[in-house]
């Protein structure tokens, strides 16, 4: 019995092993960095090229280490992973034929807030094999969020405005939303009643002299037609009366993982050094 019971659990064992891919190729910025927190030496292969740009990347150093691929179908199939992993907003048709190829094909959603940042790296962890290291990533992380004042938030918080080119802004179910909060701040563009990313007319944010306009690093420097809302006169002048620009590094807020914390803690010493109006409501 003894014996038949130890046959069992190395079995049982040896298809958990087999279980784990070896080899494994990220072909999203999101799920790079997720898979590079998580993957054992030697079972990612590749990940995309954008995870070594120090722009968009939170991990442009660990990314070096890795051969970087640019999403296409063809470079993954000479790979030959036996775990794809990619996002929603991976083009469909190189998705799509990876499946037709036979490949495993993982997709991850984009995180829309702290819970969806656990849900993405438990995910990663079951996908990798080591959900224990997953495990103890989200111990930190949620020690390092704990730290951040959830007791400044409310109708008396400081109001920001995330404001991008072309006048975008993030509102509810948004992970600048989720940020915001955890910094202690209210998100204007979730009391307009705005859903993911939606549009802000310039007069409005001019009107509502929010106390501090969040514009994502580098938008406002490109000569491209989108970013001359951030020279016009209204906002320049807004600004220079008193109504704050500031930015956040991308790499700390187009994905969600332990980085993000870093927006976070920026927001948090933003909140900590302006003094809101007197009788600044919601």
């Amino acid at each position: 019995m003894i014996r038949i019971i130890a046959t069992l659990l190395f079995a049982v064992a040896a298809s958990c092993a087999a279980a784990s891919p070896a080899r494994v190729v990220s072909m999203n910025l999101c799920t790079d960095q997720l898979a590079m927190l998580i993957a054992s030496p030697g079972q990612l292969v590749s990940v995309s090229a954008l995870s070594q740009d120090p722009v968009m990347s939170a991990m442009v150093d660990e990314a070096k280490t890795y051969k970087a691929n640019q999403g296409r179908a063809e470079e993954v199939f000479i790979m030959r992973p036996d775990l794809v992993l990619a996002g929603a907003f991976t083009a469909r048709s190189t998705v799509a034929m990876l499946k037709r190829l036979g490949f495993r094909v993982e997709v991850f959603q984009p995180s829309q807030n702290f819970a969806d940042i656990h849900t993405n790296i438990k995910r990663m962890g079951v996908l990798l094999g080591h959900e224990d290291r997953a495990s103890k990533l989200l111990v930190s992380f949620d020690r390092e969020l704990a730290k951040f004042a959830s007791d400044s938030s409310g109708p008396n918080a400081p109001l920001a405005a995330a404001y991008y080119p072309g006048g975008r802004t993030s509102g509810k179910k948004t992970l600048m939303n989720g940020i915001m909060e955890a910094a202690g701040w209210r998100n204007f563009g979730a009391e307009l009643g705005i859903t993911g990313i939606g549009n802000m007319p310039l007069e409005l944010l001019v009107m509502n002299r929010p106390d501090a306009v969040i514009n994502a690093e580098n938008d406002a420097l490109g000569p491209v037609l989108a970013n001359e809302n951030f020279r016009h006169p209204a906002l320049l002048g807004a600004i220079k009366s008193g109504m704050g620009l500031f930015t956040i590094p991308n790499r700390f807020e187009l994905c969600g993982g332990p980085f993000t914390i870093e927006a976070v803690r920026a927001l948090d010493g933003l909140r900590q050094k302006i003094s809101v109006p007197v009788g600044r409501s919601q």
